[in-house]
């Protein structure tokens, strides 16, 4: 059974950082295209990143391009998101999943960006 825990949301304000991380089992992580998806209350869920096997292919939303990185710890079966120089805009809870539609999503971590 896939499982993935999405961890390390919290409250922080405009202009501070956080880092997301996702522990993933039940699957060959280490062999899976991997992603962030975001949503913020009352809006549709968004995507914001994936990696590819490997970690050498990245994509991620243009709006968050320069603030956010993605990256994998295959050795730890674990999925990061550092998130830099956030924005209000960026509240929402977020979620980790095996594809860029949301996927095997599991429960998210909820972000709060304010002053």
């Amino acid at each position: 059974e896939v499982q993935l825990q999405a961890s390390g949301g919290g409250w922080v304000q405009p202009g501070g950082s956080l880092r997301l991380s996702c522990l993933a089992s039940g699957f060959d992580f280490s062999s899976s295209q991997m992603s962030w998806l975001r949503q913020a209350p009352g809006k549709e869920i968004e995507w914001v990143s994936s990696i590819w096997s490997g970690g050498g292919i990245k994509s991620t939303l243009s709006s968050v391009t320069g603030r956010f990185a993605v990256s994998r710890d295959d050795a730890k079966n674990t999925l990061y998101l550092q998130m830099n120089n956030l924005e209000p805009s960026d509240t929402a809870v977020y979620y980790c999943a095996t594809s860029r539609t949301g996927a095997n999503r599991g429960q998210g971590t909820l972000v709060t960006v304010s002053s």
